[in-house]
């Protein structure tokens, strides 16, 4: 039998999304009644169905309690280890403290740097900040634990004297275990948790709330002409799968994030599907975070019109992500992007 997956779609926002849940012709994301939907995609591998709420009843009697459980996952409310995931999108500011990385290696990796590059996150109004000191960009080689730490040890104690949600971006089991004393919140580890097997270890024995992170092999060969099946059901079966081997490696709790890993081993067209259906991944049932940030593929759409920061790019992919219901979206240029959101709000009544 073929596998069949949901995706919430047909998006309303501010006062119009309120109406038509009070009319009930519409149903929120994640119990925020600010961002409703009205319709969903039943999606296989072979075919793809919609249906309206009101038209439920069209649905094939052995799809039913399938489509119930992702719709209650859709719309259940999402929480989070402290953080409020209520007035999404929230904003996860990033701090590459490394001499090499694809936008802006080697501008924060100077102790004053640092710190200063933390000051202006906070005052830009980042939820969270994303410190990271190994190079996952395309192309790029492992770096030693002794040398991630060395560059790492100056922004961790100065963040852990900051009331700040920290996020620790390492795929290293040794960094993470040596960072647990500073207060970090969250783990976001890019290979998906199978770059170190001792990784699945330290999450259960510390609880610490993670990132289950995409990425089609390694930082080295990942843009080597990737290639999937069918990229949104294959990111989609690869997350539940993940799932599974967390719960039976002994994790139970919810603190956990999905993120499709856009320019993580997908070429432009991979980046364009993942993007326009997003929303698909809200049947899983936990927060989902996106990277856009200055990536590849805003170059390879605007052309002749490429920048070096890209933040016309990212306000676009950044919105329009919101727009689905996104709950997290980790920038660089976080007062441009907070700016970019305020004015989408405002003028959605949001």
């Amino acid at each position: 039998m073929d596998k069949h997956y949901t995706r919430a779609c047909n998006f309303y926002y501010g006062k119009i999304s309120k109406e038509k849940i009070k009319e009930k012709n519409a149903l929120p994301i994640g119990s925020n009644p600010l961002i409703s939907f009205d319709t969903i995609e039943i999606i296989s591998r072979k075919k793809i169905k919609k249906y309206h709420i009101k038209e439920f009843y069209k649905i094939p009697k052995f799809l039913i309690k399938k489509v119930e459980l992702d719709i209650k996952n859709i719309t259940k409310k999402k929480k989070f280890s402290k953080l409020n995931l209520k007035n999404f999108p929230m904003i996860m500011g990033i701090l590459n403290v490394t001499p090499d990385s694809f936008s802006d290696g080697g501008m924060f990796n100077k102790k004053l740097d640092t710190i200063n590059q933390i000051k202006k996150l906070i005052k830009s109004g980042s939820q969270i900040i994303d410190i990271g000191a190994e190079s996952t960009r395309p192309g790029s080689s492992d770096v030693s634990s002794e040398i991630e730490w060395k560059r790492l040890i100056t922004g961790l104690r100065y963040l852990s004297k900051k009331n700040t949600f920290i996020s620790l971006d390492t795929r290293k089991s040794e960094i993470m275990k040596k960072s647990i004393p500073f207060k970090i919140n969250l783990i976001n580890d890019v290979s998906g948790l199978s770059y170190d097997n001792e990784t699945i270890n330290i999450l259960k024995n510390s609880k610490k709330p993670f990132v289950i992170h995409h990425m089609k092999g390694t930082p080295n060969t990942m843009q080597k002409n990737p290639n999937y099946k069918n990229v949104l059901l294959d990111i989609y079966d690869f997350f539940e799968n993940k799932i599974k081997t967390i719960r039976k490696s002994g994790i139970f709790h919810n603190n956990i994030i999905l993120d499709p890993g856009i320019g993580f081993g997908k070429n432009l067209k991979h980046n364009i599907t993942l993007l326009n259906q997003v929303s698909i991944f809200h049947s899983l049932g936990f927060p989902i975070l996106l990277g856009t940030s200055r990536k590849r593929f805003i170059k390879d759409i605007s052309g002749m019109n490429d920048s070096n920061e890209r933040i016309g790019g990212t306000v676009s992919s950044c919105i329009f992500s919101l727009m689905q219901g996104v709950q997290i979206l980790r920038v660089h240029d976080v007062n441009e992007i907070i700016q970019s959101i305020k004015v989408f709000k405002k003028l959605n009544n949001l």
